[in-house]
């Protein structure tokens, strides 16, 4: 049943892009990257702070606004016990998504993205603990005249099955896996001198948000965490750069997150 749903989707996200293929090109960029910790929705997705590697790839489909990324992502060392459930947590991320713009040359211009995840543990059975999302966000490039732009997005998120074990889990405390998450952000490029005499300048990516968890994985509904994150690029080749990044996270729900978390992000993307 899971493989059917997952195939059908690819299958008609994959029409509507090949419907346009004569107007644009397939495009899309591969990512390699080390996460010293795991943090998904402000939770510590592998015991102990492990790392994890990120495989992932990310299509444009032919200009049109659809788009596919899959992800997967692998724990490293031993943060993740195999073939034992709600400790298997090993990920294939699937995201159909559809972007674009209103009112652009407005004020309020706003660009979107709607999509929908399918969040598969290979490992174990779909009624296991694989869950569906579905996500609206909005941003505002043009409101801000210092180029702060400010985004608003809505998660809804259930398990895959209604008879999943981990909703079974949770039911015994009165709690449910699905619920939704509200995320509110800013966000702002900010250009530096560059490192070196060959780059004159450098442009860091500033980012802050903050979660409203409505009961996502028997959380509190309260809000749960805001992160704070810096990233930037450097160019290795015409299609290839250096991706690092910081992140820190102040977790204020103990349902999701007992610790304030720091991890780096290291990574390569091939664009093509």
């Amino acid at each position: 049943m899971k493989k059917g749903i997952l195939l059908a989707a690819v299958i008609l996200l994959s029409a509507a892009g090949f419907a346009q293929a004569q107007e644009g090109e397939l495009s899309g960029t591969v990512d390699l990257t080390f996460l010293s910790s795991y943090i998904w929705r402000g939770y510590d997705w592998f015991e102990n702070n492990h790392s994890a590697l990120q495989l992932g790839i990310d299509l444009d489909l032919y200009d049109t606004g659809f788009g596919l990324n899959v992800l997967s992502t692998r724990a490293n060392k031993s943060g993740n016990v195999e073939g034992v459930p709600f400790q298997d947590l090993e990920r294939l991320d699937l995201t159909l998504y559809y972007g674009n713009s209103l009112f652009e040359g407005e004020t309020y211009a706003t660009d979107y993205t709607v999509g929908w995840v399918y969040y598969n543990l290979p490992d174990n059975s779909s009624n296991v603990a694989d869950m569906q999302e579905f996500f609206a966000s909005l941003s505002l490039p043009e409101i801000c005249p210092l180029g702060v732009v400010p985004s608003y997005t809505i998660i809804c998120l259930w398990p895959s099955e209604s008879n999943a074990l981990s909703n079974q889990a949770l039911s015994l405390i009165d709690r449910t896996v699905g619920g939704w998450l509200h995320v509110v952000g800013l966000d702002y490029d900010l250009t530096v001198p560059g490192p070196l005499p060959e780059i004159p300048e450098q442009t860091l990516h500033l980012s802050a948000d903050m979660t409203y968890n409505d009961g996502v994985l028997g959380a509190d509904q309260d809000w749960s965490h805001a992160v704070l994150g810096v990233s930037t690029e450097f160019d290795l080749t015409e299609n290839v750069a250096f991706v690092p990044a910081l992140y820190y996270q102040a977790s204020m729900d103990d349902t999701v997150n007992e610790s304030d978390e720091w991890w780096i992000g290291l990574g390569l993307s091939y664009k093509f």
